[in-house]
């Protein structure tokens, strides 16, 4: 006889959805194992030490690279090519002019022939110098750089402005070098020739060590005078190279630039120049002279032999 109350188990399945009374039980599934901590390597100053000297060589690969492209070794490198056209030209127009106007005339005229050699030169000089000085300029002036190298920056130019667009800056050019050099060559020759008449004995009394010293001296005094002729037109060079509009006439340009900078403003930075200047042509004068006395050639300037043995 079956029974008026229902069973446990009716009951339980009845109210434990409900009420909780019964909870059925998941399957348990594993713990997850632990991770294991990583371990810190020990310290070593010795790496630590390489690894910052391959930061820093690393940093200073990429501004060599920059400055090689944009700064003053790929200047330096112009400055190498151009030296090649000046100095070689000065030599070879010296002796063509002396030897036009004969040893006579070419003594008494000799400053003459100085700034006619060196005007010479440097006219040749600059036309080999400004497609280089023009893509300096521009990589120089132009964030982010247009171009990686100077080839490269010669097509960048060409393509866009033609060749024309190398050389707007020539006139300019000349109307900076060509002074600049004048002053250069001439100054420096009578400066030495100036030293060595002040100076006890001939100048083949004195060693080679002593001439290059001379020459130094003569060179830095030079650059001095360089420097302060120079100076404006090289300011307005670098305006007109990354101002200057497509079109634009150079009269026109000039005028606008000048305008905005006014005179004071082609001044600026002159007593930086100068000492740049200034150290640089005495090195220059030097390393040449140096050169002169490796090949076996007398140095530079100095009054004439023959003539002071006569006094």
């Amino acid at each position: 006889m079956s029974s008026l109350f229902p069973s446990q188990q009716a009951l339980a399945s009845a109210f434990a959805s409900r009420y909780g009374l019964h909870q059925e039980r998941k399957p348990t599934e594993p713990a997850p194992a632990p991770k294991q901590r990583r371990l810190f390597p020990a310290w070593s100053a010795i790496d630590d030490v390489k690894h910052k000297a391959e930061a820093v060589g690393h940093a200073a690969a990429q501004e060599f690279d920059k400055a090689s492209t944009q700064g003053p070794i790929k200047d330096w490198q112009n400055r190498v090519a151009q030296g090649a056209f000046k100095y070689g030209g000065y030599e070879f127009f010296k002796k063509f002019y002396a030897d036009l106007l004969g040893e006579d005339a070419a003594t008494a005229w000799r400053t003459s022939i100085y700034a006619a050699a060196s005007a010479s030169a440097e006219l040749i000089a600059d036309v080999a110098l400004c497609p280089f000085e023009a893509v300096k300029v521009r990589m120089q002036t132009t964030i982010p750089p247009f171009a990686t190298g100077t080839f490269s920056g010669i097509s960048y130019v060409v393509g866009k402005e033609g060749v024309g667009g190398l050389y707007k800056g020539l006139y300019p050019l000349w109307g900076r070098q060509i002074p600049y050099t004048v002053m250069k060559f001439v100054s420096f020759e009578r400066i030495v020739e100036m030293i060595y008449n002040r100076l006890p004995g001939k100048k083949s009394d004195y060693n080679k060590g002593a001439q290059t010293a001379v020459a130094f001296t003569g060179g830095y005094l030079a650059g001095i005078l360089c420097a302060v002729v120079s100076h404006p037109a090289d300011v307005m060079v670098s305006k007109l190279n990354a101002n200057r509009q497509p079109g634009e006439a150079f009269g026109a340009a000039m005028g606008r630039i000048y305008k905005d900078i006014g005179f004071g403003g082609l001044w600026n930075g002159l007593p930086v120049r100068i000492v740049m200047i200034g150290t640089l042509t005495g090195l220059q004068w030097m390393i040449y002279d140096s050169f002169k006395i490796f090949m076996g050639l007398p140095t530079t300037g100095g009054p004439k032999e023959a003539k002071k043995s006569e006094v």
